[in-house]
């Protein structure tokens, strides 16, 4: 049995793990100290007991990390696989995000020798492809068939009207169902509205972690763990997050951060290095929706949401920082932006000092990028920025800094006054007509 140990010949009710509890994990009761259901198992009662009264027992581990009760013998070796949870726009199109992810995954897998599974939900009314059919013939590509371009090795998917209005408690009892029964060594998820509330979901479901927010994957060379890296303590620094002992492994990932398929370079043919490290042909198959899970929301009607310009998906961003001087320079940097058909982004000292509002901000704390152009003025280049801006394919930064850091990311480097730079860059595009 695993939880918080009490040795009664030992403790002598000082109720000093009662004051170093911030939970109300602990009480003492006829001066014997006994776990409350609100322990956490932090472990700061035992640290603070002076007698060595407490302990904390986990579950035995294979020397692997594997959880024995739940694998028995056969321990972490029985999981396998990188899943990516696919999400959908309104029109049913697949989100960037999610072919991003099989992107990375596909380079995850060919270090890990395994395969990239994509699984998708669907209502039962979508169209599929049509067998017998040439490709001339078909319809427009289907979701399933979009995946398995990007790279995956096969589709998991499940076609059912319950699925259709993609209902976070529905889609989680789905997936966790899924993953009990297929044993993936790791799932991964979009940061998107409906990832944040299904991941957690299927993550207490499974009884394993998760790492949300993330902005980097790596595999250990030694163990093997998924290495997973995210923003902490406001993005002040960076954390990484492995999960050894639980499976799967668990990850949002913030839209962005990592190229696609197309963005790589890849051909879109089906060669290696794009389907896959075995050049395998991809295959989906059809999963069921367990017939007891039944939605308690029903929508009975969806409004448009107001129209918006987003910042991660721009294919041009202008991004300013303290560099431009002041508030009054923002006008300059918008109409420069409008010249470039860009879209303007900032860094969070702006964003803090009200000169422009959170959707603008670009890094850790605010949205990550991956335009194909990226004007950045007066942007010093913090670490917490530039983990934002990874994805961008050419960067031109203009700052008056020549040891600036965001000189060591930029294709392109002005040393120059950032403001004295974008009114000469308008006068010559407006001059252009």
């Amino acid at each position: 049995m695993s939880g918080l140990v009490i040795d009664a010949e030992r403790c002598v009710g000082c109720k000093r793990c009662i004051r170093a509890c911030a939970f109300g994990g602990i009480e003492v009761r006829d001066r014997l100290a006994h776990p409350t259901e609100a322990c956490t198992l932090c472990g700061s009662c035992v640290d603070a007991c002076p007698v060595g009264a407490l302990a904390i027992e986990r579950p035995e581990a294979t020397g692997n990390g594997a959880r024995e009760d739940a694998l028995g013998a056969e321990g972490l070796s029985a999981y396998r696989d990188i899943w990516v949870v696919a999400q959908r726009d309104a029109f049913g199109r697949v989100l960037p995000v999610t072919l991003e992810l099989v992107a990375k995954a596909r380079e995850l897998a060919c270090e890990r020798g395994c395969d990239v599974v994509a699984v998708l939900a669907e209502g039962a009314s979508e169209p599929v492809a049509t067998p017998g059919l040439s490709s001339a013939q078909q319809p427009a590509p289907t979701p399933a068939d979009t995946l398995l371009a990007a790279g995956a090795d096969a589709v998991l998917r499940c076609r059912d009207e319950r699925l259709a209005a993609q209902d976070p408690e529905v889609m989680a009892a789905w997936l966790a169902a899924l993953a009990r029964e297929r044993l993936p060594e790791v799932v991964l998820m979009g940061a998107t509205a409906l990832g944040r509330e299904v991941a957690p979901r299927v993550a207490v479901q499974l009884q394993t972690g998760l790492t949300a927010d993330c902005t980097e994957l790596a595999l250990d060379p030694a163990t093997g763990l998924l290495q997973q890296t995210r923003p902490a303590f406001g993005g002040n620094l960076m954390a990484t997050i492995e999960c050894p002992a639980h499976r799967p492994q668990m990850a949002t990932v913030r839209p962005g951060v990592f190229a696609g398929l197309a963005q790589q370079g890849a051909s879109s043919a089906g060669s290696a290095s794009a389907v896959g490290c075995n050049a395998r042909e991809g295959m989906i198959e059809d999963v069921m929706l367990a017939f007891d899970i039944v939605p308690r929301v029903r929508v009975i009607e969806r409004e448009k949401a107001a129209a918006g310009s987003s910042i991660t998906q721009a294919k041009r961003l202008v991004v300013v920082g303290r560099g431009i001087g002041g508030k009054k320079n923002l006008a300059l940097a918008e109409h420069l932006a409008e010249l470039l058909g860009a879209e303007l982004g900032c860094t969070r000292p702006l964003v803090e000092a009200g000169w422009l509002d959170y959707a603008h901000q670009v890094g850790q704390t605010g949205a990550s990028v991956a335009p194909e152009f990226l004007l950045s003025l007066g942007v010093s280049g913090a670490i917490q920025h530039v983990a934002g801006i990874g994805g961008a394919q050419t960067i031109i930064a203009v700052n008056d800094d020549p040891a600036a850091p965001i000189f060591g990311v930029a294709q392109y480097r002005v040393v120059a006054d950032c403001v004295a730079f974008a009114c000469e860059l308008v006068r010559q595009l407006e001059g252009r007509g």
